[in-house]
C-alpha cells in the first residue's frame, strides 16, 4: 500500500465506535450497524436490506422466523434516531423478491412510512428488487415512501447497487455482502465488513437475514488494484483489519 493510500485509509476512531475514512476526499463514517454516514451531506446509506426474506423462504417451505423486516427496520430506526439524517439512500436489494412489498405486515409498512416522513428517501434499484419496485403490485408500490433511482451522485461519490470492475472513482456499492475472516484466540471469526481502498467503498449487507461473501473471494478482491482495508463490524465498534491478516 503506497504512502498516499495509507494516509487516506488511516481510520479515525469515533466516540460511538465507528471509523471514519476518506473516499475520494469525502468523509465516510463506517457505522457499527453496517450503515454509512455521510455527515457533509446529511445522508445515511444502507445496502441490501432484503426485506421479507423470511416470508419468501416460508413460501417455499423453508421456515425462518418471519421477523426479519421488523428487526431490520428497527436497526435502521435506531440509526435515524441517533444521526437525524436529511436523506436516506438504500443501495438496492432492499426487498428480497418481486412480491415482498405486498407481503409486508401493516405494522412494518407503517414503520417504514414513519421513518421516511420529512426526509428525502431514495431507493436504488438492485437485482433482487428491480421488479418489486417497478412491476409488482401497483397499489403496494404506490404506498412506498420516497423515490426510485438507478444510481446517484453525491459530491465526489457515485452511489450504485453493484460494484463494477472498471468503477468510476468514488463508487459506493453493496450487492456482494462482504465478510472478513480472521483467526483470533485459536478460532475462526467471521464478521460482515466494509471494504475500501480510498477510491471505492463496498458496504456490508444491512438486513437481518443476509449472508456474506469472504472478501478474499475473487469477486471482491479482484475489484481492488491494491490491497484494501476491511472494516469489520464488532458488537460496539468497527475494527480496521489489514488485508494480510485475513484468511
Amino acid at each position: 500500500m503506497n504512502a498516499a493510500l495509507r494516509e487516506t485509509l488511516t481510520p479515525a476512531r469515533r466516540p460511538c465506535g465507528s471509523l471514519s475514512v476518506r473516499v475520494m476526499g469525502e468523509l465516510c463514517v463506517l457505522r457499527c450497524s453496517g450503515a454509512l454516514w455521510l455527515p457533509d451531506h446529511g445522508t445515511l446509506v444502507a445496502g441490501d436490506l432484503h426485506l421479507e426474506k423470511g416470508s419468501a423462504f416460508a413460501a417455499r417451505g423453508q421456515m425462518l422466523p418471519p421477523y426479519d423486516s421488523r428487526a431490520t427496520l428497527a436497526k435502521l430506526a435506531a440509526e435515524i434516531a441517533e444521526l437525524k439524517p436529511d436523506r436516506i439512500v438504500l443501495l438496492g436489494d432492499s426487498f428480497h423478491d418481486s412480491r415482498s412489498i405486498g407481503r409486508m405486515a401493516e405494522d412494518d409498512r407503517n414503520a417504514l412510512e414513519r421513518l421516511a416522513a420529512g426526509r428525502d428517501w431514495v431507493w436504488l434499484e438492485g437485482n433482487h428488487d428491480r421488479e418489486a419496485l417497478t412491476q409488482a403490485d401497483a397499489e403496494a408500490v404506490s404506498r412506498l415512501p420516497g423515490r426510485v433511482v438507478g444510481e446517484m451522485e453525491l459530491g465526489a461519490l457515485f452511489l450504485t447497487h453493484e460494484p463494477m470492475p472498471d468503477a468510476r472513482p468514488g463508487e459506493v456499492a453493496g450487492h456482494l455482502h462482504p465478510c472478513a475472516r480472521v483467526v483470533a484466540h485459536a478460532r475462526m471469526v467471521r464478521r460482515p465488513c466494509f471494504v475500501t481502498d480510498g477510491r471505492r467503498l463496498i458496504l456490508p449487507a444491512f438486513g437481518a437475514f443476509t449472508g456474506g461473501l469472504n472478501v478474499r473471494d475473487a469477486a471482491i478482491a479482484g475489484l481492488f488494484g491494491e490491497a484494501p482495508m476491511a472494516a469489520a463490524l464488532g458488537k460496539d465498534r468497527v475494527h480496521a483489519l489489514a488485508w494480510a491478516g485475513l484468511v
